[in-house]
């Protein structure tokens, strides 16, 4: 069983701000702005606000195409990984999903990612504070990243447009459109349950608990403090030069997805990362 790290939601490009962690834990990764057919006015969070109040709350534009735009009820959104299970209406039959295409599927399918590998899913984040009835970024917080969710692989399906897929996944953007028309073009759907546990979900996303971070204390978001047993296990696009000699390991600035080799020790640390976490 591998172990795939994968870095998701909002970056200084796509996004220009953190995804944020919510007074009450919850990580809410913030899908990068797109020309895919869901708005963020049209993902509802738990107290019935859309993704889009939450936003204009917190930063009243959106960086895409090398520019500040504002942020409108029309902006649209490319939600991928979908494992927020209740921030839209499902279909019957809905299984959390994720689709990759073009260099960054190529890479997957060369590290031999299958079915029963685990997606751990990370991203930029930053604590927030109510002021009032005021939810303001924390500015006095660090940066970092933070594991928000996982979802183990139950298959692994081709999506261009000789493969036939499903009325239930077709909302995705992997799912439909151009995308289609690429060879590339896969998505991966979540096991029901999880291989290792019969009463774990194949899929979810977390509450915030330090053991998510990856940044180590008082660096950069992309230092990271990885457990010991990590040195000398490959993870691809990482070298032996990633261990830096003042105690970090330091992710690459570029790059979705950091595979890392079939190592039981990672594997048992996945697992109780999600076992012990608080789902929301």
């Amino acid at each position: 069983m591998k172990v795939i790290l994968s870095r998701k939601g909002f970056d200084s490009g796509y996004g220009g701000y953190p995804s944020p962690i919510l007074p009450d834990g919850r990580l809410i990764s913030l899908p990068i702005p797109s020309e895919d057919s869901v708005a963020y006015s049209a993902l509802i969070l738990e107290d019935g606000k859309s993704y889009f109040d939450l936003m204009k709350g917190l930063h009243p534009t959106i960086k895409y195409d090398g520019g500040w735009h504002r942020l409108t009820k029309q902006t649209k959104c490319h939600l991928d990984p979908d494992i927020y299970r209740d921030v839209k209406q499902r279909e019957n039959h809905w299984l959390p999903i994720f689709g990759q295409i073009n260099q960054a599927q190529t890479h997957l399918r060369n590290q031999g990612v299958k079915e029963n590998d685990i997606f751990l899913f990370f991203g930029w984040f930053r604590k927030t504070r109510l002021n009032g009835d005021e939810l303001l970024f924390d500015y006095q917080a660090p940066d970092l990243h933070v594991i928000f969710g996982y979802l183990q692989i139950g298959s692994v399906k081709k999506a261009d447009n000789c493969c036939e897929i499903p009325a239930w996944m077709r909302q995705h953007p992997h799912a439909s459109g151009d995308r289609r028309k690429n060879f590339t073009n896969t998505i991966y759907v979540a096991r029901d349950k999880s291989s290792w546990n019969s009463d774990s979900p194949g899929s979810g996303v977390f509450r915030f608990q330090e053991e998510l971070v990856l940044t180590k204390q008082g660096c950069s978001r992309s230092k990271w403090q990885l457990p010991e047993f990590f040195r000398g296990v490959k993870i691809s696009r990482h070298s032996v030069d990633s261990w830096k000699k003042e105690g970090y390991f330091k992710s690459v600035d570029i790059g979705q997805e950091f595979v890392i080799e079939e190592n039981k020790k990672v594997e048992e640390w996945a697992i109780r990362l999600i076992e012990e976490s608080h789902l929301q």
